[in-house]
């Protein structure tokens, strides 16, 4: 066995943190900052309304098996440095005291938000994936909706911007997003996320950054041109992070923190929610004017779910009169829409009377046939599938097939189709 030459060891001896962990000898930059301000999408209230959100709602749940003891453990800054480095991102996420003020943030007051971004991330990633790789757009881009509106589709700020990826009227316009009275694409994941992802390849190609790209997606890029020639023409963030307004300065860090809180939740041990994905829906194109009351009614789908299926819709009027519109429902009730023809467009008068009666005022199940021979049952408070199936002669697994129900599940005011 060879002898080590002793000064070849010490130096490797010396080395070796570094090849582990950036060398301690490498100083993080140190930013003036007078201010931490949250963006609007952040602040408690705006993560508190996607409690309310109707996937929330429905589609989550916190996991009483994950086992964590809550603390918040604290790092130095070459383990953040380190952890921001290994991202497999193209955007550069520098670490830096400002930085660590929303790391910190994220992992410390607004943990249990977290948690339900981490779940609700589950519902829209692969929409904003999609988008964003059809454009060639850096994926990392994906968690700009969390500090926007944290994931919720409602979401409207003091300006009037609205959305997953809060768009103002004008440039929704500009970018292909229908707003009028009845219909406000902005609230549409889809739509909205691919004119996203055309909005941040143009203020990629005006600056040719990424960090000033985000921060012009923010404040425009009229005030990012401003601050790069209040700086003397240099064309970087953190130069020009003085002269920005107090919003966006914090809002490319809160975004690296993001970034970062995304992928390392579990070293703070944060829990994420459960997640169960909604059933499958699918679009069919609308060519005349059709209320939501009406497609509920004879779809056997709840009112509510097709309104947040279909959020671009102002009122529960889809204008199909003026152009195609796009309708996004569960499979099993396209598939009732077809079956149903003409009388899917009857008008809203003819079936007022019955759609205003009580439900639980009902003495009988109501049941209707439709001009094809369908029968369906409205559900009563204390129905469930197998009195349904029991009252009209059938069987619980013939009404999961019919409607495409796959648990027990049944709402009050829901039709049930029954044959």
């Amino acid at each position: 066995m060879k002898r080590l030459n002793i000064s070849r060891f010490l130096l490797l001896l010396f080395l070796a943190p570094c090849l582990i962990l950036p060398c301690s000898a490498q100083e993080v930059e140190y930013i003036e900052d007078d201010v931490t301000e949250l963006p609007e999408g952040m602040q408690p209230q705006e993560i508190d309304s996607l409690l309310w959100d109707w996937k929330t709602r429905n589609f989550l749940s916190f996991d009483e098996a994950c086992e964590t003891t809550g603390e918040n453990p604290v790092f130095d800054a070459e383990t953040y440095t380190y952890r921001l480095s290994r991202l497999p991102n193209v955007i550069s996420m520098p670490y830096n005291n400002v930085v660590q003020k929303y790391i910190d943030i994220y992992s410390g007051r607004l943990r249990n938000s977290v948690a339900i971004l981490l779940g609700a991330s589950n519902f829209y990633n692969p929409i904003f994936e999609e988008a964003l790789e059809s454009y060639q757009m850096p994926l990392e881009l994906k968690y700009l909706p969390i500090i926007e509106s944290a994931l919720n589709p409602t979401a409207v700020s003091r300006a009037g911007a609205v959305g997953l990826w809060q768009f103002m009227i004008t440039t929704g316009k500009q970018y292909g997003l229908e707003v009028t009275s009845l219909i406000d694409e902005r609230r549409d994941p889809i739509k909205a996320s691919y004119a996203a992802a055309r909005y941040l390849r143009d203020l990629y190609g005006i600056f040719g950054d990424w960090t000033l790209a985000i921060a012009s997606y923010n404040c425009g890029p009229n005030n990012v041109t401003k601050a790069i020639k209040r700086a003397g023409g240099v064309k970087d963030y953190w130069t020009i992070y003085p002269y920005l307004p107090a919003e966006t300065r914090g809002y490319v860090p809160a975004f690296i923190a993001a970034n970062y809180i995304m992928n390392y939740y579990c070293d703070h041990n944060i829990c994420p929610v459960n997640t169960t994905l909604p059933q499958g829906t699918d679009t069919i194109q609308v060519s005349r004017n059709v209320r939501m009351e009406r497609i509920s009614e004879l779809c056997g789908i709840d009112q509510e779910e097709l309104r947040k299926l279909n959020p671009q819709y102002r009122t529960t009027l889809i204008p199909g009169d003026s152009h195609a519109c796009t309708l996004r429902m569960p499979t099993s009730a396209i598939n009732a829409f077809i079956e149903a023809g003409d009388s899917i467009y009857v008008p809203l008068a003819e079936v007022q009377t019955a759609i205003d009666v009580p439900v639980v005022e009902q003495s009988q199940p109501k049941s209707s046939k439709s001009k094809r021979g369908a029968k369906y049952a409205t559900v009563r408070k204390g129905d469930t599938l197998g009195s349904i199936a029991r009252r009209n002669r059938t069987t619980v697994a013939h009404l999961r097939r019919l409607n495409g129900i796959k648990g027990n599940k049944v709402m009050v005011g829901q039709r049930i189709r029954v044959n």
